[in-house]
């Protein structure tokens, strides 16, 4: 993956470079997410927690507003624009590093985008509503392509999600999204079994090296973990996604979506600079 640079009229910038992996901090402003739902789904709990991460190493803060565990009940764009302006503008104000708007409806994603968020995150990878790649080409921000599916039936998994980064990929270029904004993410936890997800995990280099597109991780306190620990908690899934983080950001990956911002920075920094050399 050759430097990325990104600058906002805003002032905020963010650098992608070999070396140095990004954290990307979660901010779930819902009332209902698996692990902290109903935390921080309040303007001044939420820019708190945002500027908390910030401090703790976060280079960007995802903010969703609608839950999408394992059987989430899909809320209306009406109430997913209503919860976004109840927290968007108090972090994009209060907030010193790029927002990510974690939603998958055009709609929704424009008025974030209209409000001054930064970066699409699309669960569906620009797949789910066909009006999705046109608000990305509009606004021309980097965008975020995870791959996820209906069903968990695959022929080879690594090559079926390569087809799919494809098919999201061409709709993007032939609309005009510039290829240096796009990145992708394997999409942990969806679509996927438990050893599915250890699959992708054991051959991610093989998307790591895929076009040479950046790649998001995002395994933070998902439940193959939980399993694996003798059903843990999400709350209590810290260490066992740290295990899987440094193992990916060992095979390639670049950046990491995570709710324990300090743990990873502190951790990230140490392996970085094995992988560095120095």
């Amino acid at each position: 993956m050759k430097t990325r640079q990104y600058s906002w009229q805003d002032g905020k910038s963010l650098r992608l470079e070999v070396g140095h992996t990004l954290i990307m901090g979660i901010l779930n402003g819902t009332p209902d997410s698996f692990s902290d739902g109903g935390l921080y789904n309040q303007a001044d709990q939420a820019v708190q927690h945002a500027l908390d991460m910030i401090d703790e190493g976060a280079d960007i803060i995802d903010l969703g507003v609608e839950s999408t565990r394992p059987v989430h009940v899909q809320i209306s764009v009406e109430e997913e624009i209503a919860r976004m302006k109840d927290l968007l503008p108090a972090v994009l104000e209060a907030v010193t590093v790029p927002v990510s708007i974690d939603a998958y409806r055009a709609k929704s994603m424009d008025y974030a985008l209209s409000a001054g968020a930064h970066i699409i995150n699309d669960i569906w990878g620009l797949q789910y509503d066909p009006d999705m790649v046109a608000v990305a080409a509009h606004y021309q921000v980097p965008v975020i392509i995870m791959h996820n599916q209906v069903g968990t039936d695959y022929d080879d998994i690594i090559s079926d999600m390569k087809a799919f980064y494809a098919k999201s990929i061409d709709l993007a270029l032939k609309e005009g999204v510039k290829l240096d904004n796009i990145w992708i993410d394997p999409g942990i936890g969806f679509g996927k079994t438990a050893q599915q997800n250890m699959e992708v995990l054991q051959r991610l280099d093989e998307l790591t090296s895929y076009d040479a597109l950046p790649l998001l991780l995002a395994t933070s306190r998902k439940g193959f973990i939980g399993k694996l620990l003798g059903d843990l908690p999400p709350r209590e899934r810290d260490e066992g996604t740290l295990a899987t983080n440094m193992a990916g950001v060992y095979a390639g990956a670049h950046m990491v979506r995570v709710h324990n911002v300090r743990m990873h920075k502190r951790a990230l920094t140490v392996l970085d600079a094995i992988l560095r050399g120095e």
